[in-house]
């Protein structure tokens, strides 16, 4: 008797297409691989009240999408989550510059959006997963019986992009797949000119995953009125900066004392100029102070929203750049690998980055009642709170948490 071969149906995919190189691969890579692809397009930006240009970069987008999808032969369809984006993600981020805070959009709109909105309109297309053209990896192995999965940055160091999605949990994880994450930027280049797609030579968008080709002081001046204040520079020799090498009685007060913020007040140093708004700026910044005349460049230090004053500080070697550590607090530490997270009194040796990008950092966390304390090797420049501090081992990304 012949025997009759079970045909095994395809795994659905859907994939992100965002009109870049790097989503159009994948979508093209998954369909050689056998999977029954289906692009979706995320529309998540139009309000028309935040006038942000006159060119509509979604519009060339979706348009770009709709060509890699149809030269794939894959369904293409564009959905509209700009209601989710505004809540989730624009009215986040504008309550986070108010209180003088510096957010990270990408981080939130993998979080919020990718893997959570667009996930859930995926799976309910019947999709098994969901792919987008992110740099990273993804492995998973058997403990206790469980499957854990593990975030691993990209091949291509220079484009790793697992940082981005530090906020990823295993159940996002086990419906996810990464399928560039092996290549290099180059690769991806080459297989799209070769598959002729249209978005072969098109440049990384830059700016804010979300208003398209926008300076974000622009995007933020929309909202937040300009409200005049003054720039004060300190002096690399403030007091502030010689507190004489303290003597701790418990590790706790050492760690609080580590990742303690300087605070300044207006008398500490002179006017050396006035700004539009506290708000707009960040630490570390130095573009678009207008302030000119000293030997080296200012540097912004700190910035008070509530007094609407800048501190600034020359060269970017002033001490009051540098911590040596940061806090976390509970609500805001977030394991991709809860079956590596702390008990209160513990401490793990880890590399971590407090931006994308940045060379991976020797640090040590230690988790106490509440909350989690990074303590870097190498005092690190610009620590900003309400980004994200990220922490691996080798190069798989174990969990993140936002700088309080």
């Amino acid at each position: 008797m012949s025997q009759r071969k079970v045909k095994i149906p395809m795994k659905k995919v859907v994939v992100g297409l965002s009109g870049g190189v790097d989503s159009s691969v994948s979508a093209y890579l998954l369909k050689e691989q056998g999977y029954e692809v289906i692009g979706l397009f995320m529309k998540n930006w139009h309000d028309d009240t935040v006038t942000i240009s006159d060119e509509c970069p979604w519009l060339d987008d979706s348009n770009d999408a709709m060509l890699v999808a149809e030269k794939l032969g894959i369904p293409f369809q564009t959905v509209d989550l700009s209601e989710q984006y505004k809540e989730r993600i624009v009215d986040y981020m504008f309550n986070e510059y108010e209180k003088g805070r510096t957010p990270n959009p990408d981080v939130l709109c993998n979080r919020e959006i990718k893997f959570d909105v667009f996930m859930k309109i995926a799976l309910s297309l019947g999709a098994d997963y969901v792919a987008t053209g992110h740099y990273c990896r993804k492995y998973e192995f058997k403990k206790d019986g469980e499957t854990i999965y593990q975030l691993m940055s990209g091949m291509d160091s220079n484009k790793d992009q697992s940082y981005f999605l530090c906020q990823l949990t295993q159940d996002q994880l086990s419906k996810t797949l990464f399928p560039i994450g092996d290549l290099q930027k180059s690769e991806v280049r080459k297989i799209a000119s070769e598959q002729d797609l249209v978005t072969a030579d098109k440049k990384d968008s830059q700016g804010l995953c979300f208003i398209g080709k926008v300076r974000l002081p622009d995007f933020l001046q929309q909202k937040l009125k300009p409200k005049e204040g003054v720039i004060v520079e300190v002096s690399s020799e403030d007091s502030i900066y010689n507190e004489e090498e303290l003597s701790f009685s418990t590790k706790k007060e050492e760690l609080q004392f580590l990742s303690k913020k300087y605070n300044y007040h207006k008398d500490q140093g002179k006017v050396v100029g006035n700004h539009q708004g506290a708000h707009y700026f960040t630490k570390g910044q130095r573009k678009g102070l207008a302030v000119g005349g000293t030997p080296e460049p200012l540097f912004v230090i700190d910035t008070d929203v509530k007094e609407n004053v800048i501190y600034t500080g020359q060269g970017k070697n002033h001490p009051g750049i540098y911590r040596q550590a940061l806090f976390i607090s509970n609500d805001e530490v977030h394991w991709v690998r809860q079956d590596l997270a702390l008990g209160i009194g513990k401490e793990m040796k880890v590399k971590a980055r407090i931006r994308y990008r940045q060379p991976l950092q020797e640090a040590v966390l230690h988790q106490t009642q509440n909350g989690m304390y990074v303590v870097f090797e190498n005092p690190q420049a610009s620590i900003t709170e309400g980004q994200f501090v990220a922490w691996y081992s080798k190069d798989e990304l174990l969990g993140s948490g936002v700088i309080s």
